[in-house]
């Protein structure tokens, strides 16, 4: 037996829930996950911010374009919010002060302006710093936590509340076009649709091979992330998220603790990441190189995998050497905080072909997102 929809969305993280739940509002979707629960990988494991001031020029324009979704979510998203407040702080040593200098340049306006500060005041914000190390800093008081599980449940129960289908242990065995309809073999049954849509993450290359769609280069890379106990009679609670202005390391409080990383990217294939022990202990060298900080014991370790292409820009939109199969992949480090505006993209492109009027005057263009730019 066949299973059929309008849509059918492979992968239950972030970017197949956000879409999932923003097709849904005018179409039968269902939505196939490998694990037995959604956000298994990437997305369970993500310590996310939104910030307005992280990633390239088309993350940003995404970002900025989801904040009224945050700080406003519609009723199934629950009463607790999504967000709250923490400041993100970019460090820059005196030889990375050429590269803060373009960052600030670079930077759009956000919901507050971003501050340029001085050695001084980076201190105030954060005193664990080693004197004499931070030249200068970038603070961004708007940049919020993001409660990654309201967000992903919010999308899920909405997407549910609209009718849709959430198939898990759904494996991907065979996938082939015919008679005008997408037909996925699972470990959890057959279903078909005219549109299918990939947002399997790390795995969204394998699925167009195995639906016999070019790849599009995408590299999943792991990222490792530790949580320490805070020095004794420091205050931490009230830091921002503090990231060296290189993406050399970070660390930010975290439910009474610090979480840590050397904000790595190492090339990996498409599998359940695990922390390697020398990444971890790169990111401990840094960041007790850059502080007065000694990480003596790890409460936890964890890792995940940030997909990326050549140009670090997602890829969304319909494949145009395969009918109706549409690509929402490689967000990269951003999934959480792009995926309002990535939901709505989806769903735009495939019901209009258009982009949402709001996203294209913040000067979002089809062609920044589209596959066919990467072949």
């Amino acid at each position: 037996m066949t299973e059929t929809a309008d849509i059918l969305v492979i992968g239950a993280g972030i970017a197949g829930a956000s879409a999932a739940w923003a097709l849904s509002e005018t179409a039968r979707v269902i939505l196939l996950e490998r694990e037995s629960q959604p956000g298994y990988h990437t997305s369970g494991r993500s310590a996310a911010l939104f910030t307005e001031t992280y990633g390239n020029l088309v993350i940003r324009r995404l970002t900025s374009g989801g904040r009224a979704f945050f700080t406003d979510p519609p009723e199934e998203f629950g009463e607790h919010p999504l967000l709250s407040r923490r400041g993100t702080l970019f460090v820059a040593r005196e030889d990375q002060l050429g590269t803060l200098e373009s960052t600030l340049a670079q930077t759009p306006t956000a919901a507050q302006p971003v501050q340029r500060l001085r050695a001084a005041e980076v201190l105030e914000l954060v005193p664990a710093f080693r004197p004499g190390y931070a030249a200068a800093g970038l603070y961004e008081p708007a940049a919020e936590d993001i409660d990654v599980h309201g967000l992903l449940s919010g999308y899920l129960r909405g997407f549910r509340a609209r009718g849709g289908r959430l198939a898990t242990g759904a494996e991907l065995t065979g996938l082939a076009r015919a008679g005008g309809l997408w037909t996925v073999e699972t470990t959890a049954g057959r279903f078909a649709a005219p549109v299918l849509v990939n947002a399997a993450g790390a795995w969204c290359d394998a699925v167009a091979l195995l639906a016999g769609v070019p790849p599009v280069g995408l590299v999943p890379k792991r990222r490792p992330v530790f949580t320490f106990d805070p020095p004794d009679g420091m205050e931490t609670d009230r830091w921002p998220a503090t990231i060296d202005i290189d993406e050399q390391f970070y660390f930010k409080p975290d439910a009474g603790r610090l979480l840590g990383s050397p904000a790595d990217e190492t090339p990996s294939a498409p599998c359940d990441a695990q922390p390697e022990e020398l990444d971890v202990a790169i990111g401990i060298d840094r960041i007790e190189t850059a502080t007065r900080m000694q990480v003596r014991r790890l409460v936890s370790k964890w890792a995940g995998l940030r997909s990326f292409v050549a140009d670090k820009t997602p890829v969304v939109g319909f494949d145009p050497q395969a009918e109706g199969f549409f690509w929402l992949a490689g967000q990269g480090g951003y999934g959480m905080q792009t995926s309002p505006a990535l939901g709505r993209v989806t769903a735009a492109l495939i019901a209009t072909g258009d982009l949402p009027a709001d996203l294209k005057a913040r000067g979002l263009q089809e062609a920044m997102l589209a596959p066919e730019r990467l072949r």
